[in-house]
């Protein structure tokens, strides 16, 4: 069995690696991130760092063209900045449409990629596609690509179309953020070599909603981010 992480070298798909790692081995497992045009590119070299700890081969693809156009927030040239507000309050304004920094079907898409990418990684494998996504980005439709539905969805899609070989798994998916933290502290996952904030700036800007997320996560675990603390 082999085992292919869709890595946005945050803390979600940082600590998938390390479940992938420990179950398969290193040598088995890859790690694939997108460049998809956002303003926080840090993830992509966060994404090569925990590739690089972990000893897996690591791979990346380019599919900003896609998403000329979007004036999501979360891309580069966008005519809105990021909200510094929790997802909760930026949901209390909107109808069931998302947050604003919503990416048109970016899992969709980046899914749809990995499948076929792991496919040629390990051509002729079994394979366990890894995706972070988590109970807090689904609730309130907050990213609707992060949703259970969703990500059954998905994962008969990549079943069925690549004859059984492939399948999704999304461990964390009825699980928050404090509980990922927490099984991630427990495998010893280096969280100082993740980023995770939107503004992709020297350091992290404390005041993005998923700053928010991540700070009060660790805190519920009794501990302090150590891309804060610098620990």
């Amino acid at each position: 069995m082999k085992a292919v992480i869709l890595s946005s070298g945050g803390v979600d798909s940082t600590t998938c690696l390390a479940l992938a790692v420990e179950e398969y081995g290193a040598k088995n497992v890859a790690t694939i991130s997108v460049f998809y045009g956002q303003k926080h590119q840090r993830e992509l070299a966060a994404a090569r760092r925990v590739a690089e700890h972990y000893g897996v081969r690591h791979n990346e693809y380019d599919l900003a063209s896609v998403f000329h156009g979007s004036t999501c927030a979360l891309l580069a040239g966008a005519p809105h900045e990021i909200e510094h507000r929790s997802y909760a309050e930026q949901l209390a304004e909107r109808d069931g449409g998302g947050v604003s920094t919503y990416v048109p079907f970016r899992n969709g898409l980046m899914l749809s990629v990995a499948a076929s990418a792991a496919g040629s990684i390990f051509e002729g494998e079994d394979i366990r596609l890894y995706l972070g996504a988590h109970a807090d980005d689904a609730a309130g439709n907050a990213y609707a690509d992060c949703s259970e539905a969703f990500l059954v969805a998905m994962g008969n899609a990549i079943s069925i179309g690549t004859y059984g070989r492939i399948r999704l798994v999304a461990p964390f998916a009825g699980k928050n953020k404090a509980e990922v933290v927490k099984k991630g502290l427990d495998l010893g996952v280096p969280y100082e070599l993740t980023w995770s904030c939107y503004e992709g700036g020297e350091k992290p800007c404390g005041v993005c909603a998923t700053c928010r997320d991540r700070a009060m996560a660790f805190r519920a675990n009794g501990v302090e981010d150590p891309v804060l603390t610098g620990k």
